[in-house]
């Protein structure tokens, strides 16, 4: 690896893997502990706002008024590794890091499986129309241990899901976020809605609620943008409206899940243009800043000094031993989930992006990206609010 070692997220101690567990711990539920030191609470709504970050917050305060004035505890928290929603919201879901849970990049390789398997869709990533793979890769088989909500279900905690209907049934959902109810909400004023709604039913109550328009904007459009901007002050409006109808007793919790940063087309790699990065490469899988690269047989070893001579000095670019050694994807690793880290990880710490316009055409035309272990990337806002 790079003399440099990267920030590896704090995992244990202010990661998003540690705060569903502070929460549920605030609610009075067994076997969680409460590394964010969070003040017990009688209902509790995380408010998950994608691609949230917290450099992007800090620099857009003119379009969050609302959240300026009222929020008295403001903290950050790592995202993980990757800094991407799969992973994120794997340990929002589970209440562990990455290798833990196992969904280690937007793609991830899986035995059985030519093309890597995209967790956003549970389809077979790369161009064209792809078949729904969840009878064939099971998302509770995928990742089988109980997640936190289920968890917490057990215990008697009244779990609410409040996000879009074409998440409910998910592959993504069923994998890290089952365990609760799900409420679909048909629109951006509906999402408000059935928040306050589900959240004034009843004591001993999570409700989490999932707003995905600010990472499609800073995906198509970018982030310097007025697009962006104006996303947030929507958003700013949501949070608002929630906070105002809080019942007594209530913590209203505001965090996401990266950050992103904009790459200009000089700072595209792209696979199709670099025959020896290409060369030796089974699979390409994670996202342009966080890259798993399987190789053939035999191939590793030559891979990891290809990568390391074109891009060691912009990405850490690690073995799967490394990496895992070095703690990227938390104190833990289980063996179920090696397989699905690459052979060799590639990590950007410069403004550059890996890519395969062949493989994956519509990550290459994307502005905004994230993934890696940048601080614009990693840290995302905890916004605390309590009624």
């Amino acid at each position: 690896m790079s003399d440099l070692a990267p920030p590896v997220p704090r995992y244990g101690e202010a990661s998003l893997a540690d705060l569903v567990p502070s929460l549920l711990s605030a609610l009075d539920t067994a076997g969680f502990a409460n590394h964010l030191g969070l003040d017990p609470a009688d209902r509790v709504c995380l408010l998950m706002i994608d691609g949230l970050g917290w450099e992007l917050f800090e620099a857009n305060h003119e379009n969050a008024p609302f959240l300026n004035v009222v929020v008295d505890d403001v903290r950050t928290l790592t995202a993980g590794f990757p800094a991407t929603t799969v992973a994120s919201l794997g340990s929002i879901g589970t209440g562990r890091p990455p290798g833990e849970h196992g969904l280690v990049g937007t793609t991830i390789a899986v035995p059985g499986q030519r093309a890597a398997l995209n967790c956003l869709h549970w389809t077979a990533a790369g161009p064209g129309r792809q078949s729904d793979l969840r009878d064939r890769v099971v998302p509770e088989q995928l990742q089988p241990d109980q997640t936190a909500f289920e968890r917490a279900a057990a215990d008697g905690v009244e779990v609410v899901l409040v996000g879009p209907r074409d998440h409910a049934r998910s592959g993504l959902t069923r994998a890290v976020l089952r365990g609760g109810r799900y409420q679909s909400a048909v629109s951006f004023g509906d999402l408000g809605g059935l928040a306050v709604q589900e959240l004034a039913a009843g004591r001993r109550r999570l409700v989490y609620v999932y707003q995905r328009d600010l990472d499609l904007i800073g995906h198509a459009r970018g982030t310097s943008g007025e697009a962006w901007g104006l996303q947030l002050r929507h958003i700013d409006l949501l949070i608002e409206f929630i906070a105002e109808r809080l019942p007594r007793h209530s913590l209203l919790v505001v965090t996401g899940d990266h950050g992103m940063v904009e790459l200009r087309p000089q700072e595209r790699v792209d696979l199709a243009d670099h025959p020896e990065l290409a060369a030796g490469v089974r699979l390409l899988a994670g996202e342009a800043r966080a890259r798993h690269v399987h190789a053939v047989d035999g191939a590793a070893a030559d891979l990891l000094v290809a990568w390391r001579a074109v891009l060691g000095d912009a990405m850490w670019v690690a073995s799967r031993e490394e990496a895992i050694a070095a703690g990227w994807f938390g104190p833990r690793v289980l063996d179920r989930v090696r397989p699905r880290i690459g052979d060799v990880v590639a990590a950007a710490r410069d403004a550059v992006g890996v890519f395969d316009r062949r493989t994956y055409p519509g990550e290459a035309a994307m502005l905004g990206h994230h993934g890696s272990m940048t601080s614009a990337e990693q840290l995302v806002p905890l916004m605390l609010l309590r009624r």
